[in-house]
């Protein structure tokens, strides 16, 4: 009677700590998106109440209704488009400039004295003060919306990958001296995996900071991108087709922020935070 039950026991004991392992990942999931999905209906519950007036914001209803009929003519497709090229046109741009610069000012005191001073002046200065002189140097036409996507979302990874440099255990760089690596060894095998999840982190910022730039640029001397349907929605007095324009930024930056966690979770399989399943 006693075995049978230690056997219960154990099998109970067995179940629960692996229910939640297999039952936690989906529970997170729903958590993660059930609170926006209840503000979108409390949103609506307020619009067919009257307490909202569609006329100030357009209820979700009429926002999908809108999306529909813009995507059934084909404006939110070639809009889309248009905005996706700038944004990823501007973000690896911003990418190979922002590591190069950091490697320069990170594994050099020359480098850090030439590069770092003027990027911390230039991250500073405000992107709408720097939209006249753009124009003037680049004309109307897609290079100074593009150059504004690349400026933005350059210092995170710069700032991230830089800071992910300098803050390697001297110790590491110690035992590498001690076998004898060379420099290139040195940065290949110690330096820049160990600086990989910091660079991952500027790069989550970067991926936001080039949705937030292309809002800007889109709205100056645009003639196609989602920032310019919006602009054109706003001399009609459209909220809906705003609203539609702010969904599928916000769409963008939750699935890019996505793309990027997932890369992350590769790159990173080999941290003990990343196999035990905190990420994702």
């Amino acid at each position: 009677m006693s075995g049978s039950l230690v056997r219960t026991t154990a099998r109970v004991a067995t179940r629960a700590s692996t229910t939640p392992s297999l039952w936690r990942p989906k529970l997170g999931a729903f958590a993660r998106y059930a609170s926006p999905v209840v503000l979108v209906l409390g949103w609506q519950v307020a619009c067919s109440a009257g307490l909202l007036s569609t006329r100030v914001v357009a209820s979700p209803v009429q926002i999908l209704m809108t999306g529909w009929a813009l995507t059934r003519d084909g404006t939110l497709q070639t809009n889309l488009g248009v905005s996706l090229l700038r944004a990823g046109v501007g973000l690896m741009i911003a990418c190979v400039v922002g590591i190069t610069l950091a490697l320069v000012a990170g594994l050099s005191r020359l480098g850090e004295e030439i590069v770092d001073a003027p990027l911390q002046i230039l991250r500073t200065l405000p992107a709408l003060a720097l939209v006249p002189l753009f124009i003037l140097w680049f004309g109307i036409g897609e290079t100074p919306k593009i150059a504004l996507v690349a400026l933005g979302s350059g210092f995170p990874i710069y700032l991230n990958l830089y800071k992910g440099i300098r803050s390697i255990d001297p110790k590491l760089l110690e035992m590498t001296r001690t076998l004898g690596l060379s420099r290139v060894a040195t940065i290949r095998e110690v330096i820049l995996p160990g600086a990989l999840p910091d660079l991952l982190v500027g790069l989550r910022f970067a991926v936001g900071l080039s949705w937030l730039m292309l809002v800007v640029a889109e709205q100056i001397n645009a003639d196609s991108g989602i920032g310019h349907m919006m602009m054109d929605a706003e001399d009609f007095l459209r909220t809906d087709i705003i609203l539609v324009g702010l969904v599928i930024y916000g769409l963008l930056g939750l699935i890019s922020d996505q793309a990027v966690r997932l890369v992350e979770h590769r790159l990173l399989a080999w941290r003990p935070s990343h196999r035990a399943g905190g990420v994702i």
